[in-house]
């Protein structure tokens, strides 16, 4: 009966840090605070909205036929602004179909991102297809500026963290973001520091150049990034790896922003720069690359477990190697191709169930030992 209590008392007590209301805005209310900078969408956020031209216009006809649509959720900041942290795609087309949105300013129709969204693929009344905001007729112009949303609005006082979790979890179902995406936005809401070090990280040119191999796709779904908190938090937290690798990630990327006694931003930021520096001098844009099928030479692909072994193995070994003279650096890049081609490495980075604890100890043992033994030979 205790432990019912207990759990009653716990719950109400989140309860008590989370303070929220409901409104009803127009389309028009939530544009104006827009341009007035009372809604803010956060750049990083903002550059999530994807959402086609087709889709943009049936949301419109949604609206205009005033069809249900589901709340947006916003976040007060202390000086009673809104920060938009649910809804992007809803209020963005809206926007974008007004001619306010920043990403489209093109003032030909015909331009690459032109600054009115003509609608398009509207399929339940077709008629609207073609028209922009102007050419509306008045009576529906009218009628799309007062149709109404209910915005979620979370409180100044509510607990950070829990508006942290809030929008985590409203931006992890259904969607079609990046979970590297998700983590960006999301922990803004705990700090800015760790997510600004991450991007500033990611735009090292010797760290650019040895994943260039990386799909432009995934480089614009922030998966630089990622491989950049994937190298951290496999430095510094390996011991909480299991296997569900957006699991841990996030969590790390939560431990990292949550104080600065958690991370050592220039003691962090110049190991992983020394460590691709000289994975930069050895191999380049070959640094995480498998040995081709002939073991002849290495693939134009990226391994991501070459990247967590190697990368981890070259930062262990700091001392030794960040200081070699060219002959070094040329015998150094004969060790990590003889490693990318040993069929023992090759079995343990290929093929299924290879995305656990244990076996990625085994890939860091196996080219830690190599990188070691180099090491001792200077």
């Amino acid at each position: 009966m205790s432990k019912a209590i207990d759990l009653i008392s716990e719950i109400e007590d989140k309860i008590k840090t989370v303070r929220t209301r409901s409104l009803d805005l127009s389309f028009n209310e939530l544009l104006d605070m827009y341009k007035d900078d009372e809604l803010i969408i956060d750049p990083e956020y903002q550059r999530l909205f994807r959402w086609s031209e087709v889709q943009q216009s049936r949301f419109i006809e949604s609206l205009l036929l005033e069809m249900p649509i589901p709340p947006i959720f916003v976040v007060e900041q202390e000086e009673g602004k809104y920060e938009l942290i649910d809804g992007l795609q809803r209020v963005s087309s809206y926007i974008h179909f007004r001619g306010e949105h920043p990403d489209y300013q093109g003032e030909e129709e015909d331009s690459e991102k032109p600054r009115f969204l003509k609608l398009d693929g509207c399929d339940i009344c077709e008629s609207l297809n073609g028209l922009i905001y102007k050419t509306l007729p008045t009576t529906l112009q009218i009628r799309l500026k007062r149709n109404f949303i209910r915005v979620e609005v979370l409180r100044k006082e509510s607990d950070t963290r829990l508006r942290y979790h809030m929008f985590k979890r409203l931006n992890t179902g259904g969607s079609k973001l990046s979970d590297q995406e998700v983590r960006n936005c999301t922990i803004r809401l705990l700090s800015l520091d760790f997510n600004n070090f991450l991007i500033a990280c990611s735009q090292y040119p010797p760290f650019k150049k040895c994943i260039s191999r990386v799909s432009k796709e995934k480089i614009e779904q922030k998966y630089d990034q990622e491989l950049v908190l994937r190298f951290f938090s496999i430095k510094n937290l390996q011991e909480k790896y299991v296997h569900d690798v957006g699991s841990y990630l996030t969590e790390c990327m939560e431990y990292f922003s949550s104080g600065s006694d958690n991370f050592n931003y220039q003691k962090e930021q110049d190991v992983f720069q020394s460590t691709f520096d000289i994975l930069n001098k050895t191999l380049g844009e070959e640094a995480f690359s498998p040995a081709n099928p002939s073991r002849k030479g290495l693939s134009s692909r990226f391994a991501i477990y070459h990247y967590e072994a190697i990368s981890l193995c070259i930062a262990f070994h700091l001392d030794k190697l960040k200081n070699l003279s060219e002959d070094g650096f040329s015998r150094l890049t004969h060790v990590l191709i003889a490693i990318k081609k040993d069929e023992e490495f090759i079995n343990m980075t290929t093929g299924g169930g290879k995305n656990y604890a244990d076996p990625l100890k085994r890939r860091i043992a196996f080219v830690e030992e190599r990188i070691r033994g180099f090491c001792d030979g200077l």
